[in-house]
This record gives structure tokens, sequence and C-alpha cells, in this order.
């Protein structure tokens, strides 16, 4: 600008001063005044040369809006935030309340062999601003009322705003300043992949608005790289091919399985074969499955023990019965992978041995629905997994549980057959009156089935006896399932209500079987479980269980908890009182006490007996030392 003014001084010079004075002589003040005017006209000249390409879009047409790319990734499978692309514009707003900026997206290009067009996700993950700490201060998502609507979708916040192909952000500025918006851009894959591989171009528009009035748009183009899997590819991949044993087709997870043996069409087991390419598309393969031991395969209308087949990717086939009972083993390998051995069982039509067991010694009037256990298996020994009745003996016994199968129209309840957690039988009872009934478990329902023994003839269990207590509860026991312990060792601690006569009833829960507070110690136990937090003693609800368990420590009428006994030695004790599920005169306290061997003590005492057997080892070789000597003086002499 100074090189400017010179230029413009030296003309006026030569034009002006030289040639007047020669003609006509002027004051100097007069040319002074000239030549300031000369040089003032220069330096605004100056001045509007030097403004902007591209002015603050407050009040103006054009903006000075830059928008920044990173392109993204993806594959047919996944296109997220972690494989996103990313666009940062940036805008410059002088005006407050009037400057918006809308923020859009519209397809540029897409791969040739794309079937359709899939949504494009703009996901807001930031936003600042130079005048302020948090960018909302300085914009904010437009609303109804403001002078650009836009139409984002609802959130309560606009950081993680999700938006798709066709809408835009809209922001308008609060406070004067630059505006940053950061977002991740990646193909939506919630609802429709991406087709195929391939470049996905779209064009990012950033227009600034003024009062409503739109301005100059900015735009700038993303990709999104998204590398195709190989779904058309007719190569296997062995990790991939699967098989499962179930009762029906399409298995997605083995199931145990038992089936009587009698010879039949009818499948007892499906085994489904899966096999696929390396991205997950059912690619046929060849299939060869063998059995062994009991039963038949069939597949297509062709039976037999081995079978190869052209798999179609996804195929079952059957397993049938054949007439044998024992244990089927069933191999499959493909052309590309042997896979581990399926196996279930099929029985003979009839058990050869029922052996019962009282699963829950104190019953309940009223339904119980797991009292009797039964463990039946036919004559090769093959567990039994057919119906099961269980039955009073006698009328005298219907009378406290069950019911008794003397007429020929009278049935036995069914029992619930064995799964693969509970391998036996599980009989329910109903408790009539308190006392002792007895029980046996047939095969047979009805006594006029059994006369007819069409399935062969009647097996039945062995007695046994349930006892039914409908008694209220009168006091509370508390106990550890030993007297003593090792330091840290594990210890159960059983609650137990109790009848007046002081037995167990049968499992229940009540409400306030303890005084508020629970059961109390001042020794250091932990805990371990689902029932041992660190306050799970403080309960008042206690629910006693049904049946014993030696695995979880569960003893039928009671609740247990299982504890670990502190590091030190010493005693331990518990105490509670009890609630109002008792009678007023069972609401006292009740203790329970356990020892827990000082291993220091112990170790000490040791130390001791120790000692003390190594002073009488010492005083007897003093004394073999001292015969020693005596003998070799009397043999000298």
């Amino acid at each position: 600008m100074r090189q400017h003014v010179r230029l413009i001084l030296k003309a006026a010079t030569g034009k002006f001063l030289v040639s007047t004075n020669e003609r006509k002589q002027m004051s100097t003040k007069t040319n002074f005044k000239r030549i300031a005017l000369v040089a003032v006209a220069a330096v605004g000249m100056g001045l509007l040369s030097s403004v902007p390409s591209q002015a603050a879009f407050s009040g103006t047409a054009g903006s000075n809006i830059t928008i920044t790319v990173t392109n993204g990734t993806g594959s047919i499978s996944k296109s997220d935030s972690t494989t996103a692309a990313t666009v940062r514009v940036r805008a410059l707003a002088l005006g407050t309340n009037v400057d918006s900026l809308s923020v859009t997206n519209v397809i540029s290009s897409l791969p040739s062999a794309a079937t359709q067009t899939h949504r494009l996700i703009m996901q807001v993950i930031d936003t600042t601003s130079s005048t302020a700490t948090n960018g909302f201060n300085a914009m904010s998502l437009n609303a109804a009322t403001t002078p650009v609507v836009f139409t984002p979708r609802p959130y309560t916040d606009g950081r993680n705003q999700l938006l798709d192909s066709g809408t835009a952000f809209g922001f308008t500025a609060i406070t004067a300043g630059y505006l940053d918006l950061n977002m991740h851009v990646f193909l939506e894959s919630a609802t429709a992949r991406a087709s195929t591989g391939g470049d996905y171009t779209y064009t990012v528009v950033a227009t600034p608005y003024t009062s409503g009035a739109a301005g100059t748009a900015v735009t700038a183009n993303v990709t999104i790289s998204v590398t195709a899997a190989a779904t058309t590819s007719n190569t296997i991949a062995p990790g991939s091919t699967t098989a499962f044993i179930g009762t029906s087709t399409g298995a997605s997870a083995d199931a145990s399985i038992s089936a009587v043996a009698t010879a039949s069409t009818t499948p007892a087991a499906y085994i489904r074969v899966n096999t696929s390419n390396a991205a997950g598309t059912v690619k046929p393969e060849s299939i060869t499955a063998t059995i062994t031991g009991a039963g038949l395969l069939s597949f297509g209308g062709v039976s037999g023990a081995s079978l190869t087949i052209a798999g179609a990717g996804d195929s079952d086939i059957s397993v049938l019965p054949d007439g044998r009972a024992g244990v089927a083993t069933i191999t499959i390998a493909t052309t590309t992978r042997t896979l581990p051995a399926k196996t279930m069982t099929f029985y003979a039509v009839a058990p050869a041995t029922l052996v019962a067991s009282v699963s829950a010694p104190i019953a309940n009037v009223g339904t119980n629905s797991d009292v009797v256990r039964v463990t039946a298996t036919d004559s090769a020994g093959v567990n039994w997994a057919g119906a099961l009745y269980i039955y009073a003996s006698a009328a005298a016994d219907a009378t406290v549980a069950g019911a008794v199968r003397a007429t020929a129209a009278a049935s036995a309840i069914q029992c619930t057959a064995p799964t693969a957690t509970q391998p036996a039988h599980v009989c329910p009872v109903t408790g009539n009156a308190v006392g002792t009934a007895k029980f046996k478990v047939s095969n047979y329902s009805t006594a006029a089935l059994a006369t007819a023994a069409a399935s062969g003839a009647e097996v039945t269990s062995n007695e046994v006896t349930v006892t039914v207590n409908a008694n209220a509860i009168a006091t509370v026991k508390l106990e550890f399932d030993k007297a003593t312990y090792a330091p840290g060792e594990r210890a159960r601690i059983y609650v137990t209500p109790l009848d007046s006569a002081g037995k167990a009833v049968g499992a229940n829960t009540y409400a306030n079987l303890f005084a508020a507070g629970g059961i109390s110690t001042a020794s250091a136990v932990s805990f371990a479980g689902s029932t041992t937090t660190a306050d799970s003693l403080t309960v008042v609800s206690i629910t006693t269980k049904a049946n014993s368990s030696s695995t979880s420590g569960a003893r039928a009428g009671s609740f247990e908890y299982t504890v670990y006994m502190p590091t030190s030695g010493g005693t331990v004790t518990i105490s509670a009182t009890g609630g109002t599920s008792l009678p007023v005169a069972g609401r006292v306290a009740v203790t329970a006490s356990a020892t827990v061997t000082d291993s220091g003590a112990a170790a000490l005492a040791a130390v001791n007996a120790l000692a003390t057997t190594v002073a009488s080892l010492r005083t007897l070789i003093t004394t073999l030392t001292n015969l020693v000597l005596k003998i070799q003086k009397k043999v000298k002499a």
C-alpha cells in the first residue's frame, strides 16, 4: 500500500505541481492540502483491497465456512462409529440469534453393483466454540421459533445426535464466535446393510442463514470404502461347520434325548449339519453320517447305519428307533471336518428296576411337587425314561397323602420324566393331613392296565414313607453344621423353624421369622454365594427348602447360609430373636456357637510336645551312655 501511495504522489507531483508552478505560482499551503487529499484517497483504496474474499455470514450472502473430511472404512457386516469417517464443519457467526447453520448430505456416487441406497448416519460427537467452553453456549439446536427450522432426530442434548441422509442438522449462534461441529459419518447397518463392496460417496453440504436468508453453501465429499465379503465363495470354512442333535429339525444346541426303542419310522431325534463359507453364507458340502449301537439313520427316504449325502449346507439327518435298546453314537464328517460324536439313548418298552427315595422328607398339606424320586433302568441297565406313576400303598396312607389305586378306574399321579439336569423321575405328592404315608411307584397308572400288562409285567418300586407336617411353628433354631472349624474354613449356618414338638415342618416362607436385625455376630465371618452379602444375616424374611442337597448344603425344612470362619482362633457365636411369624412365647433369643481352632496355640502346643520328647530322648541317651561306660569298666577289670 505504501508503494501505491508513493506512485500516486509521484504522478501528482509530475502532472500538477511542476506544470502548474511553471505557468502559475500557487501558495505552499494549497500544495500541501492537495497532497494530503491524494494520500487519503490512496490509503482508502488500499484498505478496500484488503477485504477478505469470504466474509462472516451475518448480513452477507457468503460465508467463511470450512469443511474438513477424513474418509472412513467398513465391511458388509460392519459400519459404525469405530470405522467411521470424520467431518468437521467450522464457521464464523457474527450475528447473535440470527445466524443459523444447516448441515446435511446428499448421495454423490455408489458402487455400480449396489442394489439399493443405504442411509448415511451423521453423528455429532463434539461441538466447540472459540468464545465458550461449552459449544452449546455458542450454538443451539434449532427449534420452531428460530429463523430456520431443521429436523434433527429428537434428542435432549445436541451431542450424539443421529441424522439420516436427507435431513439436516440445524444450529443457531447464540453468541458471536467460531462454531465447530465434529461428526462421525458411517453407513447405517442396523436395518439395511450395504449389499456390495466399493466406495459410497456422499456430499456434505453446509449452508449459512442470516435471519432466514440462505447464504452461499459450502460442500465437500466424504467416502466410506466398504470391503466386500466373499459371500459368493463356494469354499467351505471348516471352523464354521457345526452339528447339533435335537428333538426337532433345525437344532441350534445339543439336547439330552431318550426315546423308547420300539421300531418306528417316526424320528426320535434330528441332527442338523451346517456348512458355510468364510462369510457365513450357507454352502453345500458332502456329509457322511454313521451310527453305532441302537437305532438307524435316515435322509431323503433312505435309511441305514451309514449314509453319505450331498449336504445342502443346512441338512437334517433323522435318527430312527429300530427296536434295540441302548446308547446310539452318531459320528458326522464332512469333506473338510470331522465333528464330535453325538449320543442319545433308546430304552426298552418296560423298565426292569425302579428304585425310589424320599427327596422331601417333610411335606406340606396341599401340593408338593418334588417328594419322591425314582431311578429307573431297563433290563440292559439303560436309564429308562418312560412314564411312571406314584400312588398311596393303602387307603390308610391316602388319608394322609396321595391317592390309592385300588380300583380299575382310579389313576395314580404321573411323575416328571428325567432331564439332563435331573436324571431321576420326580414324583409329586398331595398332603391331606398330618402324619405319615407309604407310597409305591409303577409303570402303570391304573390297576386295570397293570392287570392287562399290555407292555409287559408291571414293575413297582420299593415302598417309601413320606411325612406330612402342617403344624404351626413354635420356635426357631440356629445351628452350625460342625462344632469345630479350622481358621478360615467354610461353615454353614442353618435356620430351622420347629413345631411345638420340636420337629421341622415343610418348606414355607416366613415374613418375620426374626426380629429386626436378623442374625448378629461379633465375629469376623466372611461371606460367599448368592445369599452371602455382608448384610445377608440381617434379613428377617426366611424361605426354607423342600429338598436336601449334598452339593449346595441345603437341608429340607431349613434355610442355609454359607460363611467362612475367622482366620484366628476362638469361639464364634451367632444370635437372633424370634419375630412376629412365631407365637409370642417363641419370640425369644436363640444362639449357636462353634469353635475355631487357634493355629498359634496349636503350633505352640506341638513345639512344647516336641521339646518334651527331645528332653526325654536326651535323658534316655544319657542313661544308655552311662550304662555302656559301666559295662566297659567291668570288661577291663
